[in-house]
């Protein structure tokens, strides 16, 4: 009677754990569910996002180091930097990627979020703003796991095209031709509303030069934010953007002139002399 009872009580363990491992492999391959997920409250307390595209033409004139940029042949557009949680707290860091997670991506991840680094390849790129911000963004479900990430990324890279609407209305890469804030504005606004900044660099010419775009998204990836307290944003010209190892950004001055750069695949940080 009593060996029946241990042999009971030992299915019934194995059963229970067997049950655990089937939901932790579950949570990993399709994302930890909100019901899983006790502390979501503290660990999505952050209620806007930031959506950061950047043109290689300018992003390379950002970098310190001639030898640090490189643009692959196949780009010509603008590309994503990153989904950034704005002011997040306690974030997972124990939730590791692997190169397999984002293996039906990856082509269109180099498409649209390459590395312009020649010291960092693209999978580590990746990798890093997964482990910076995307376990900040998995407390909401569309992004709680590395696939679901990256495909809401590619998702509003497809929503942006800034480059089409740019060149729609006549504002094309020049090195002759600077554009002014307004001007750009005119055009991003009614696709934008007044939640974005035009981020400019100063090259070792002293001109300013356009080399990102950060939008403003709230909790549900709708445009803007209310929720001004909980960011650096008051309007779309005031943002102020936090030192970065990298590069320098600041608000593109509203009565200077800034140029928008074309890409050289050849001579990356040197597109225009």
């Amino acid at each position: 009677m009593r060996s029946s009872v241990l042999l009971g009580l030992l299915l019934l363990h194995l059963s229970v754990t067997s049950t655990q491992v089937r939901h932790w492999e579950e949570d990993y391959k399709y994302g930890r569910q909100d019901s899983e997920l006790p502390e979501k409250k503290t660990c999505c307390s952050w209620k806007c996002l930031l959506f950061t595209l950047q043109w290689p033409g300018g992003f390379c004139q950002s970098l310190t180091e001639e030898t640090l940029c490189k643009i692959p042949e196949s780009i010509n557009n603008w590309t994503i930097h990153g989904l950034w949680p704005l002011k997040a707290q306690q974030c997972c860091n124990c939730w590791p990627m692997f190169q397999s997670d984002v293996q039906e991506l990856e082509a269109e991840l180099n498409e649209h979020w390459p590395s312009l680094i020649t010291s960092k390849s693209s999978f580590h790129f990746w990798r890093d703003e997964w482990n910076k911000h995307g376990v900040c963004a998995a407390c909401v479900e569309g992004m709680n796991s590395p696939p679901r990430y990256f495909q809401m990324c590619l998702k509003l890279r497809g929503q942006f095209n800034i480059h089409k609407l740019l060149e729609d209305a006549g504002i094309t890469p020049s090195c002759e031709r600077p554009y002014k804030v307004d001007e750009v504005r005119s055009v991003l606004a009614p696709h934008l509303g007044d939640k974005y900044e035009i981020q400019c660099v100063t090259d070792d010419k002293e001109r300013e030069v356009w080399f990102q775009l950060k939008i403003l998204l709230s909790h549900n990836l709708t445009l803007g934010c209310d929720h001004h307290h909980d960011t650096d944003w008051d309007t779309a010209s005031s943002f102020k953007p936090k030192p970065s190892p990298t590069h320098h950004g600041h608000p593109c001055p509203p009565q200077v002139p800034f140029y928008y750069f074309p890409i050289d695949h050849q001579q990356p940080q040197q597109p225009c002399g």
